[in-house]
């Protein structure tokens, strides 16, 4: 009995902390966030790993070179949320992308080719072809180079600009410890291979995401996002129409939900595309993406494979019970986990001044 009291004063006390952060009081310092007990609760794993900052990361690092730096980036994204409300999901989007090869390192928006024709950039993969959301950052960007010339790096721009964007979305906030620099090369074949694909199986899945440290529930968890924004009908296709060269849909596929996705997304549709056909995956960051996992109607294969397992399918469910309380405060520690891959910090990598170009070239 009471350990399960104590369960719930750290669930309560940690929920205030949370909203503490969401709107800090005035003249709150950096040290009592940072040094907070409920602050460390809540960066612990489930198996009880630490997921404080990179060491290289600290939290407010710019707060004597660029202390308005994320005030500028949280004012720039309300005014684009307010014009734009599918900004978030298509930063987050971008903001995996860039982590998932080599570490938050912004390489996904650099053109490290100096002009040869022979020799392709990361942003040029295949799976890179839908992304949208970069001019969104090169304005993020402009006005903080106003302000802090060659401070803030492009890959802590978008670190930032993700994380508000998720909360202006109506997600969970979660700390961005900043300090990240760019990376000087990008990287076009780990890119065409090891970003996870909307149709890849759930072993293929779980692998890609297990080489870079996150185990089943994280995995689960970060899928969540596709809550929010729209998915091309490009990557539904073959599920609605063609499903493993059989000329017939998933099988998985709930069948009022099979109608209802080829009303959107017809087979004569063109998709090659990046402009072409989408269908909205969700407005509202919250359990939707798992209640619909367990009715069969997940847009993408690889979200409805979560239930192909026992032991996803069981965190499908738990996710999509209750008031959502597990899933925010899991993806928002698999978010934090995820911005500390493979920074760059001290005296690696760059500053680049146009996201776009070398430092030298900027």
């Amino acid at each position: 009995m009471l350990n399960l009291v104590n369960k719930w004063v750290l669930l309560v006390l940690l929920i205030s902390f949370l909203f503490s952060l969401r709107t800090p009081r005035k003249g709150t310092q950096r040290e009592e966030i940072e040094t907070h007990p409920v602050f460390s609760v809540f960066l612990q794993t489930q198996e009880g790993n630490s997921l404080g900052p990179n060491p290289g990361l600290e939290y407010d690092h710019y707060r004597d070179s660029c202390p308005e730096a994320e005030k500028i980036v949280r004012s720039i994204m309300s005014r684009l949320y307010a014009k734009q409300k599918d900004v978030p999901a298509a930063l987050l989007r971008l903001f995996f992308h860039d982590c998932f090869i080599r570490g938050c390192d912004a390489s996904l928006f650099l053109d490290d080719s100096h002009g040869s024709m022979n020799y392709s950039i990361e942003r040029q993969a295949v799976p890179h072809s839908t992304l949208k959301g970069f001019d969104k950052i090169d304005l993020i960007k402009a006005e903080l180079e106003k302000a802090c010339p060659g401070v803030v790096s492009c890959a802590d721009t978008l670190a930032l600009a993700t994380r508000d964007g998720i909360l202006l979305q109506g997600g969970p906030y979660y700390p961005v410890f900043t300090g990240r620099r760019d990376s000087s090369e990008s990287y076009f074949q780990e890119a065409t291979a090891e970003i996870p694909k909307p149709d890849g199986n759930l072993s293929e899945t779980l692998h890609l995401f297990s080489l870079r440290g996150f185990n089943e529930r994280e995995t689960v968890s970060l899928l969540g996002s596709h809550n929010i924004g729209k998915i091309s009908c490009h990557f539904i296709q073959d599920r609605l129409y063609n499903f493993t060269g059989t000329g017939q849909p998933d099988p998985t596929i709930a069948a009022d939900s099979l109608n209802e996705l080829r009303l959107h997304c017809p087979a004569n549709n063109n998709s090659s595309r990046v402009n072409d056909s989408a269908i909205s995956s969700g407005s509202d960051f919250d359990t939707h993406y798992f209640r619909s996992l367990l009715r069969g109607r997940g847009l993408l294969f690889v979200d409805q494979q979560l239930m192909a397992d026992e032991k996803t399918a069981s965190l499908v469910k738990a996710y999509a019970s209750g008031d959502g309380t597990v899933f925010r405060m899991d993806f928002a520690r698999a978010m934090v986990k995820m911005s500390n891959l493979g920074v760059l910090s001290g005296s690696q990598g760059q500053v680049r001044i146009n996201c776009s170009l070398p430092a030298e070239n900027s």
